[in-house]
């Protein structure tokens, strides 16, 4: 029903367009063409003005009803994104500028230069010099934003520094894995033919003795609070993106070919639950490349914590090696061991 409501309520509109450019038309022929010409093109330039000033305040009010809510309202949660955040404002500082000069220029002109019996038309046939100025100036600002924008991205990933800690990120259909080296600080080999969704989501090679210490997670990332983190980033599947919203950073991930990027966690996950006043805060990882059809959902999760918060869950951690080979970790063969010597006691005790 909402749909037929929708039809005609459209066709209604475009009947109302038509009856009222007929009967314009009608008006053009009782009081003539020219005076009807005239007319109409006195009412366009005022009408020019009226959406000048109200189109001024719509974005002033725009601005103040809905500034709040976007992330430029609150700072950035890493020191990178800091330098995103500066880069941006500047770009929306000079793009604002211009924004305000052409559209003023635009409306006002057609209000001034209207048509007018008394004004004749200038001929304006060529200016280098006004081209010079009006190619070169936009040139040098775009340059200087791409030089701006170069820098940041050769820093952001460049190098991160050696006291940094490494995860490993891969994207897949539709969710996150995250791998941490273990005691050895290095990350095992990995072959995607070893890809077991149950014991191996990565594919390690567990033959290679670096990989049996690995640990792998699901959805949630655990980093530390003002210390670098370094990404290695990759896909098994199709193209994902790693999407930091709130550390102000983004990253391809592709599968077959790593990427990496750094980053400097400014507040813990705590803190911003204060800064913000929202109990339920969480910096997300999302995906911003699509990706398929639940690409709406690869929605992840980053755990700012203290150091001492980030030792007490990674020790709470067991290496994927023994999730693959349960008889080959050592809790469980102790704990097997201690079973059996109750039994063994409970039997003796039994005998007696």
């Amino acid at each position: 029903m909402s749909l037929y409501l929708s039809i005609a309520i459209i066709v209604l509109i475009f009947v109302v367009i038509f009856q009222i450019a007929k009967a314009s038309e009608y008006v053009s022929i009782l009081k003539g063409e020219e005076a009807s010409r005239k007319q109409n093109n006195k009412i366009n330039g005022f009408l020019m003005v009226v959406f000048l000033v109200l189109g001024f305040v719509g974005v002033y009010v725009c601005n103040e009803m809905l500034f709040s809510k976007t992330f430029l309202a609150r700072e950035a949660s890493s020191v990178q994104g800091e330098k995103v955040d500066q880069m941006l404002w500047i770009t929306l500082i000079i793009t604002g500028i211009v924004f305000i000069i052409t559209q003023f220029l635009l409306f006002w002109f057609a209000y001034k230069y209207q048509e007018n019996e008394n004004r004749k038309v200038y001929f304006f046939a060529h200016s280098t010099k006004l081209e010079l100025i009006w190619t070169a100036i936009p040139a040098i600002t775009l340059t200087v934003l791409v030089v701006f924008g170069l820098r940041n991205w050769f820093y952001f990933t460049g190098d991160a520094p050696k006291e940094a800690m490494v995860v490993e990120v891969t994207g897949k259909q539709f969710g996150w894995i995250f791998r941490y080296p273990g005691k050895d600080a290095v990350f095992g080999k990995k072959y995607y033919k070893n890809i077991d969704p149950a014991t191996n989501s990565v594919g390690i090679v567990w033959e290679d003795t670096y990989a049996q210490d690995d640990i792998l997670t699901e959805q949630t990332m655990y980093v530390v609070k003002g210390k670098p983190v370094k990404l290695i980033i990759g896909s098994r599947d199709v193209v994902h993106d790693v999407g930091l919203t709130h550390f102000r950073l983004k990253m391809d991930a592709v599968p077959g070919i790593p990427t990496t990027m750094w980053f400097t966690p400014k507040f813990t996950t705590k803190e911003m639950r204060e800064k913000t006043g929202n109990p339920n805060f969480t910096y997300e990882i999302s995906c911003d490349q699509m990706c398929g059809n639940g690409h709406y959902s690869m929605k992840g999760v980053v755990e700012v914590v203290d150091q001492e918060e980030y030792d007490m869950w990674l020790a709470k951690q067991k290496p994927q090696y023994y999730t693959a080979f349960p008889d080959k970790d050592p809790e469980a063969a102790k704990a097997a061991a201690t079973v059996a010597k109750d039994s063994t006691a409970k039997a003796a005790t039994a005998k007696m």
